[in-house]
């Protein structure tokens, strides 16, 4: 076995599905498959033995179906996962829960069977396995230690009194790892917060609705994917659509459009940035977590000149450290907040 390599062990019930994945990864040099698994049972057992360092996990198995699988890997050895989805209302309900879990990102599947193509989809694919192989075990043991499991239904909202209506506004911007640094904080946002709350987490179209209706089942807040022309709401978090930038009016209505990808994403948290400075200038409270990349650095900058604030997720806490170490380095951060901080951090900015 090359140590100097990263291992993979594909676990997919469909032939078809892990010959075409074992193909695509093994035409980058750097990725050798250790094995392949037909469902979850036959996964616990090869785990062990093989120490993978990264799984690409199948949902939908016999046996043991993928998030069941998922929940003992998490538990018993805590390995980085990306999950194989279907591009369904079902697939996509079941990814996010996964990314729940702990799953470190997903690929989308065209059919239940057959992976995406090939080309620039297979190349997305080897940069999951890429950068899931950087993220250490040890982090993993952490983050599920420091990660509050929250209660899988549909919570009560308790109307209460606003108190008064201010023009702050909140942002919070994710990418890989977002989903489940989402389910952390927002449960602990109170419902009487004097803010709208925009989400933009990188996430393609389709997803975001399961994400939406995932975390409002958990939290005080309604949570809503957002659409055209909502009014912002004091205590409502809003979540930008897969595969659109949102951006706000001085009317306080949201707008959502399918202009280029900036940093390569669609939604944009750096979109949604410049368009809060220019409307709420020193009242926009902004938090950056988890992820790779620099989105969210050239909005840092715009948020800062108009007097706004900008908290950015600790080290310590990020499965990916890109997007906060970049508007650190720019300069831009505030304050830089383990996960268990920023709900009272930006509860206290608001009042």
């Amino acid at each position: 076995m090359d140590n100097s390599k990263i291992r993979v062990l594909v676990v997919d019930d469909s032939a078809f599905a892990r010959a075409n994945i074992c193909k695509q990864l093994s035409e980058d040099p750097r990725i050798e498959i250790v094995d392949v698994a037909h469902n979850g049972v036959e996964a616990l057992k090869k785990i062990p033995m093989l120490q993978p360092q990264v799984i690409t996990l199948d949902v939908d198995m016999p046996q043991m179906d993928g998030l069941t699988a998922l929940k003992h890997i998490m538990e018993e050895f805590p390995t980085p996962v990306v999950m194989l989805s279907s591009f369904t209302s079902e697939g996509a309900t079941e990814t996010i829960q996964a990314l729940e879990l702990g799953a470190i990102d997903f690929f989308v599947k065209h059919s239940a069977t057959q992976p995406a193509g090939t080309g620039k989809i297979a190349e997305s694919l080897r940069n999951k396995i890429r950068m899931a192989s950087e993220i250490s075990t040890a982090k993993l043991r952490r983050m599920r230690r420091a990660s509050s499991p929250q209660p899988h239904f549909k919570r009560k909202k308790i109307q209460k009194p606003h108190a008064p209506r201010t023009r702050k506004i909140i942002l919070i911007g994710s990418s890989t790892g977002g989903p489940q640094a989402l389910y952390d904080i927002l449960p602990s946002i109170p419902t009487d917060i004097p803010a709208p709350l925009l989400i933009v987490q990188h996430m393609p179209a389709g997803f975001t609705r399961s994400l939406a209706e995932r975390l409002d089942a958990v939290c005080e807040i309604p949570v809503k994917e957002a659409s055209e022309g909502d009014i912002l709401t004091p205590g409502t978090a809003y979540i930008a659509p897969g595969d659109y930038h949102m951006t706000t009016d001085k009317h306080g209505r949201i707008a959502l459009n399918q202009k280029d990808p900036e940093c390569g994403v669609r939604p944009s948290v750096n979109v949604t940035m410049e368009s809060m400075a220019s409307v709420f200038g020193p009242f926009c409270i902004c938090t950056v977590l988890t992820g790779m990349g620099n989105d969210g650095t050239r909005g840092s900058s715009l948020i800062k000149e108009a007097g706004g604030k900008v908290f950015v997720e600790h080290e310590s806490t990020c499965i990916v450290f890109g997007m906060p170490k970049s508007i650190i380095d720019a300069g831009n951060a505030d304050k830089v907040l383990r996960r268990s901080q920023i709900a009272q951090a930006i509860s206290q900015e608001c009042n």
